[in-house]
């Protein structure tokens, strides 16, 4: 499901009447109507087999009001056991029906009201009140009984999630409204209310109609009427990738070739893209055509979701892992392979038949190629290896990658080869070099390396490398980490005028790492960028240094797009904690506090809205709010690692280290995976003169996490403070190889070799 605050702020409207008389009607000029949704009907007569394709597609298909025609399920009474407690589907006077546990743990009876999705599992919404619809955590596995399926299931297979967890299905994050509607209607509408927590959601098609690709048609159809079609026919995005472009093999590599370069960015990917990739929204005007980088804010390839080679990892969809593809480096679009309308091959049932298409089979489809008999293994088994998402629905990766087994060796890369052989990684790796030589270098090596304590260093070459793919060279940048150097810095300047829109939005980001004056100066253009996410990112940036941007900076109105863009998620506790930090970033602490508060009132469980909260009443001197907001949030949920952590910096700043102490040791055990809560407790057990105690427990932090500068920062000048300046030593010329560029490293490297 992938993931959409109506905040009211204050305004004036200017009155224009009687400042002048209005003009007489032949002066007045209009604009064209803006086109307007009509319907997929409107389509048939004149696109009759693209029509025909359509029904009974995936899109067509994917939302459905529940009735004996479209729900695929049992609900004949039959039950579910699920870690002890059953859940019933029947039905009642005509109307589908479930009894299962609600959000206090007790059964409780709903009614079904409508069908998501069909194969290879179907699931079910549940209308609640204020215009919320809820996904049921019970899918239907629509496959074949011989194939497992035609049965029940828990979306979540045997993770126990129980009434009180974010993720149960009548909380926020099995919303319909927010985590799915985009992509399973037409024309969606979130129609959220902040004020009354109330959605007025709607949609022009109940399904994913012609018009949820294409756009409004309404212009089209007038213009067809006239037998007047020109430009772009009426639509506003034109789909058409290829234009006077055809394939043509060339003999020599077995590979075909654009007959003519692309000279602009692909629009599938793009309008696909909306719905195919793991992405957050950044408006709620969604506009046909932009690249999706202006309405959403696609992620890049970080773990978890994606492997240090870019495969897929968690649920992704498709777009992030086509934009590292040499596919789509050569022009090949979405459908070359898919039929839009169908979704199906373009070839038919066998993906090895669409392959063929560009990959002549006497060259590829062979034993010398691959080293298997061609009978036993297909394209899709080495260059789109499939992961399981949702229990039982298979996702094939669509970077088409070159297996790697070295890979597996020196990241957590997986090995393709090994879905068929149990030899182990290092023997496959040997047989592949042995058949196809030495393997280039990969990016993998550099992300794997960082993760793993390396520096900055391996990222700096991922981002000069203009062959790499934007996506790949975005997530390097978005990886830096501090201190930077000045390399760092010149890197990140580097990439702020990249054509492509995801490094620019990851360079704004890593510019932080930067002097505020350094930010200001290189920043201030992204202010106008064509793309919004960039905007809006260069504007959360920035915002704390506003009063030294110059007056035609563009700052107020990407400010206004930033505000806009938390607006169009308004559901969300999040969105109103990114607008208080957003203002008290401006020094609207009042203005701030307020957004704290909605948050909190929507959700006393996230502990986010709290500690934001927390930190604003701070600032404004008001210590005692702060902490009694903190203590009240550790009375829901005692085990929250990060109010822990804010109650101990709050205690060691109200003059109380002991108590400090013993919440931040605490922050430390809950969130083993945090380093900052590690680092935080070693350096409060040396505040506190327990010096063996902070050297043991930043020692076992370095262990953990050798990426973290600061852990080893704190750990070499603890042990040069004591004495131990072998071990300051050792720690410091193990920075100096992680941050060559660091001149404190260098300085603390030469005090330790003079003593």
């Amino acid at each position: 499901m992938p993931g959409c605050v109506r905040v009211l702020l204050a305004g004036a409207l200017l009155a224009l009447c009687g400042c002048s008389p209005e003009p007489p009607p032949a002066a007045q000029t209009a604009g064209p109507a803006p086109p307007e949704f009509i319907g997929s009907d409107a389509c048939r007569d004149c696109h009759k087999e693209q029509h025909a394709n359509w029904r009974g597609s995936h899109h067509d298909l994917a939302m459905q009001v529940a009735s004996d025609a479209t729900a695929l399920a049992d609900f004949s009474g039959t039950t579910f056991d699920y870690f002890g407690r059953q859940t019933r589907f029947y039905k009642s006077d005509g109307a589908f029906r479930v009894r299962t546990q609600n959000a206090r743990g007790v059964d409780e009876d709903y009614a079904v009201t409508h069908t998501f999705g069909v194969y290879p599992l179907q699931q079910y919404l549940v209308e609640f009140p204020n215009g919320r619809l809820q996904s049921l955590p019970f899918a239907w596995d629509s496959r074949a009984a011989s194939e497992g399926g035609q049965q029940w299931f828990h979306v979540y297979g045997d993770e126990e999630i129980a009434p009180g967890d974010e993720l149960h299905w009548t909380g926020r994050q099995q919303n319909w409204n927010y985590m799915c509607a985009e992509c399973h209607s037409t024309n969606l509408q979130v129609n959220y209310d902040s004020a009354a927590d109330r959605f007025a959601t709607t949609w022009s098609e109940i399904n994913v109609g012609c018009e949820g690709c294409h756009g409004p048609a309404s212009r089209h159809v007038v213009m067809a009427q006239q037998g007047e079609m020109r430009g772009s026919m009426g639509l506003q995005v034109d789909l058409d990738d290829h234009g006077r472009a055809t394939w043509i093999m060339n003999p020599e590599t077995g590979i075909a070739e654009r007959s003519e370069l692309a000279t602009k960015r692909s629009r599938q990917p793009e309008a696909c893209g909306r719905c195919h990739a793991r992405r957050g929204t950044v408006s709620s005007d969604y506009t046909y055509g932009l690249p999706l980088a202006d309405t959403h804010r696609p992620a890049l390839l970080t773990d978890p979701l994606y492997f240090d080679d870019g495969q897929i990892r968690d649920e992704v969809y498709v777009y992030g892992s086509f934009l590292q593809s040499r596919m789509y480096q050569a022009g090949v679009t979405c459908s070359d392979c898919h039929n839009p309308h169908s979704l199906a091959l373009v070839t038919g049932d066998d993906p090895s038949t669409v392959c063929n298409q560009c990959h002549l089979p006497a060259r590829f489809a062979t034993r010398e190629h691959h080293r298997h008999a061609p009978a036993d293994v297909a394209c899709v088994d080495c260059h789109m290896p499939a992961r399981d998402y949702m229990q039982v629905d298979p996702r094939r990766d669509h970077s088409f990658r070159v297996p790697r087994p070295d890979l597996a060796l020196v990241s957590n890369a997986p090995n393709a080869c090994t879905n068929c052989h149990d030899d182990s990684e290092q023997d496959i790796a040997s047989a592949a070099e042995s058949w196809w030589g030495e393997p280039e270098g990969h990016f993998a090596a550099a992300f794997s390396a960082v993760r793993n304590g390396a520096g900055n260093m391996p990222l700096l070459g991922v981002i000069a490398d203009s062959e790499l793919p934007g996506i790949v060279r975005a997530t390097a940048v978005a990886g830096l980490s501090s201190p930077a150097s000045e390399q760092d810095g010149r890197a990140i300047q580097a990439v702020l005028n990249d054509p492509d829109p995801l490094v620019r939005m990851a360079a704004v980001g890593s510019a932080a790492l930067l002097p505020p004056e350094a930010r200001v100066q290189l920043l201030q253009p992204l202010l106008q960028d064509p793309v919004r996410s960039v905007r809006i990112e260069t504007a959360r940036l920035v915002a704390p240094l506003r009063d030294y941007l110059s007056q035609d900076s563009g700052f107020t109105a990407a400010a206004e797009e930033f505000r806009d863009a938390q607006q169009a998620v308004a559901s969300r506790p999040e969105a109103h904690v990114a607008l208080g930090d957003f203002e008290s970033s401006l020094g609207n602490i009042d203005l701030a506090l307020q957004h704290y508060e909605f948050a909190l009132n929507m959700d006393a469980a996230y502990s986010y809205s709290r500690l934001n909260y927390a930190d604003a009443l701070r600032r404004t001197g008001d210590e005692a709010a702060a902490e009694a907001l903190l203590r009240a949030g550790l009375e829901l949920d005692s085990q929250d690692a990060d109010l822990r952590h804010s109650l101990g910096l709050l205690l060691v700043r109200t003059d109380r280290p002991e108590a400090g102490l013993v919440e931040l040791q605490r922050s430390a055990e809950l969130a083993p995976a945090n380093p900052r809560y590690a680092y935080v407790a070693g350096i409060a057990l040396s505040s506190l003169g327990q010096t063996d105690a902070a050297i043991a427990a930043l020692r076992k932090a370095r262990d953990d996490f050798p990426a973290d500068f600061d852990i080893a920062w704190a750990l070499a000048t603890l042990l040069r403070d004591n004495g131990d300046i072998g071990g300051a030593r050792e720690l410091a010329e193990e920075l100096a190889e992680q941050r060559p560029g660091d001149a404190n490293v260098r300085a603390l490297l030469e005090s330790l070799a003079a003593a």
